[in-house]
């Protein structure tokens, strides 16, 4: 066999093979699909703990932070749009991929998957739990005489749903899945705040820092910024998301996608700011974790929007699952040499939504273990990552605006992935007592 034939089935192999993949098999999406993929991936039940880190931030560094986040987390997901076709004719499909141009082969792989995985499999966690527990408060709003079910149940229940849905082969297979979400997410955020203003100021309302010590209140202000990055952590699927969307030199996948992305982003301002700021001003430091349960009445109401955020978690688990079986089916398919079949994915897929309902089951309050691994992982691939490589691959005009923007949007970053993991772990320790495996 000669060399360009030997050439030509290796590209026809490797063709084949991402003609199979989750993430490049389809690549036929409509912007409109960025926006609710975007806002599915984005707009997590974690939107309804904003007003309780608002009471550990206050009125003013609260409203600055969740204002800087947005801004900043919008320009470097811009800077990821920008960078998913810098080199013509190539497209990089995967956050590794653009790391690994940036870095280096070996190195871009070290320093983008084992954050991009925590993300995506401690979110998939952390959204097995929460669905459980949102399909258990509604079976406990509508059936309040009835037996009491253990959260473990429940949870399988949602596990049930996912087994049934990761099969669906790559991520524009998802879409209406995704459609809903994003509807419900923005629908539980408006019962929300809506909620909040028709039940009116709490009397006696007290905007002073929760805890009662100095040093209660600074540790708690550092939990509270890891809160805010868990908020905005959608940037590790953003360019997995612009692999669907079809490209040619006339008309590049950025603009659709850039386009979809920001809309995306006004709606993710519209679920944040009326719900942070609305349940603050309502509760002030009375505000619970979840602001649905401060709310408690209406009770049909509140049940409503349980089950609207149970639709948007099984929407938003696909999306981040979808990057981590892309991930698991390349690694067996390139590295291992399995063929792709339809009995490998199975298998694969299975094992892992398995896995995450296990580790949910076992550690039901994995979400306060996620704001402290939050602050290594999710500060990096949303806030700063990004900017190192626009500097790395770009190289911007020293105290150009873009050489500044991207400098201060690194030293926000490492700050903020500094000091969020030692106000989490305070609480771990503080709240261990509490905790009960398999509860």
């Amino acid at each position: 066999m000669s060399y360009n034939e030997s050439q030509n089935d290796e590209a026809a192999r490797e063709k084949a093979i991402n003609d199979w993949l989750p993430i490049t098999s389809s690549r036929n999406a409509k912007w409109w699909y960025s926006t609710f993929h975007n806002v599915t991936a984005m707009v997590g039940a974690g939107v309804l703990s904003l007003p309780y880190a608002m009471a550990q931030l206050g009125w003013g560094p609260g409203v600055a932070i969740l204002f800087l986040s947005w801004v900043i987390t919008l320009y470097t997901l811009w800077q990821m749009v920008e960078m998913h076709e810098m080199v013509p004719g190539k497209r990089f499909d995967r956050y590794h991929e653009l790391g690994q141009h940036a870095f280096g082969e070996k190195l871009g792989l070290w320093i983008v998957v084992p954050q991009q995985l925590v993300v995506q499999v401690g979110v998939n966690i952390v959204y097995m739990v929460t669905g459980g527990k949102s399909l258990k408060k509604f079976h406990d709003l509508v059936c309040s005489d009835c037996k009491d079910i253990r959260l473990t149940y429940f949870i399988m229940i949602f596990a049930s749903l996912q087994f049934v849905l990761s099969h669906l082969p790559n991520l524009n297979s998802i879409s209406v899945v995704s459609l809903a979400a994003a509807v419900m997410s923005l629908s539980y955020s408006t019962i929300a705040w809506g909620a909040t203003l028709n039940k009116g100021v709490q009397p006696d309302v007290d905007y002073s820092y929760k805890a009662s010590t100095r040093t209660g209140a600074v540790f708690d202000f550092f939990a509270a910024l890891g809160d805010i990055a868990f908020a905005y952590a959608g940037h590790n699927v953003v360019l997995e998301i612009q692999a669907t969307i079809p490209s040619t030199p006339e008309k590049p996948s950025k603009k659709p996608m850039w386009r979809g992305a920001f809309l995306a982003y006004v709606v993710v301002a519209i679920c944040y700011f009326p719900v942070a700021l609305i349940g603050y001003w309502y509760y002030g430091n009375s505000v619970e974790d979840n602001i649905l349960i401060s709310l408690e009445k209406p009770a049909w109401l509140i049940a409503t929007a349980n089950m609207f955020v149970v639709v948007h978690v099984i929407g938003s688990y696909q999306i981040y699952a979808m990057a981590v079986f892309d991930m698991l089916e390349t690694a067996l398919v390139k590295k291992l040499h399995f063929s792709p079949s339809f009995m490998l994915r199975f298998v694969t897929r299975t094992v892992y939504v398995g896995f995450t309902m296990v580790v949910g089951i076992c550690i039901p309050f994995f979400g306060g273990l996620l704001s402290f691994f939050g602050g290594f992982a999710f500060a990096p691939t949303t806030y700063f990552l990004p900017c190192i490589m626009w500097l790395s691959i770009y190289k911007p005009k020293k105290f150009s605006f873009s050489w500044i923007a991207n400098w201060a949007c690194i030293v926000l970053g490492i700050s903020l992935m500094i000091v969020s993991p030692i106000g989490a772990l305070r609480h771990i320790i503080l709240t261990a007592k509490d905790y009960e495996f398999f509860s």
